[in-house]
């Protein structure tokens, strides 16, 4: 079995680039909530952003709860269908908080806008956004952040199918350390 490096074609960031970055969003989140009386939610979106979520709230020097939800928009494939479906909810009790929901990346807009709009009908007071990644020349969907939230975003990234640092193809690649190109032909053979 060949290693998963060698379906990589480069590295856009590597682990230390991760890290800083992480530790600076970390921070500027911290700061910007340290005024709430209540702690915030850390809602990870799952599966794509539990590497992310860990290393964010890990540097995060304020008290926070954290929960995940999960959102399906590509299954298997490459491209998001644009209809995302929420198959799994949330455990804890949003209302009235502020919660940041933590993603791997933001490509359309149409997932990060149907959690908003969830969020919202649960009652969250506001709504922040933390990305990993942030891929606006793919925005179909503008979104509206709910309340004084905010957008946090780790790097832009460029319009090529990346995995790594939790994000995959077909499930696998997430445990790469570093965000990577994936080889088209890993893709367009749909075996890894």
């Amino acid at each position: 079995m060949k290693s998963l490096d060698s379906h990589i074609e480069t590295v856009l960031w590597t682990p230390d680039q991760i890290t800083s970055r992480v530790s600076d969003l970390a921070a500027e989140i911290s700061a910007d909530l340290s005024h709430l009386s209540d702690p915030p939610i850390l809602v990870g979106v799952a599966t794509g952003a539990f590497l992310f979520l860990a290393d964010l709230a890990r540097h995060i020097r304020l008290p926070v709860s954290v929960d995940f939800i999960r959102a399906e928009s590509y299954g298997s494939g490459t491209e998001s269908n644009g209809s995302p479906k929420i198959s799994s909810d949330l455990k804890l009790d949003v209302a009235g908080r502020h919660v940041v929901l933590v993603e791997d990346i933001v490509d359309t807009g149409s997932t990060v806008s149907r959690l908003i709009e969830y969020l919202e009908s649960k009652g969250a007071s506001s709504v922040s956004v933390a990305t990993f990644l942030d891929k606006p020349s793919r925005r179909k969907v503008q979104f509206k952040l709910l309340g004084k939230g905010k957008f946090y975003r780790g790097f832009e990234c460029p319009d090529y199918f990346v995995v790594g640092y939790g994000m995959d193809f077909a499930e696998l690649y997430r445990n790469l350390p570093y965000i990577g190109v994936l080889k088209p032909e890993q893709y367009k053979c749909q075996s890894p």
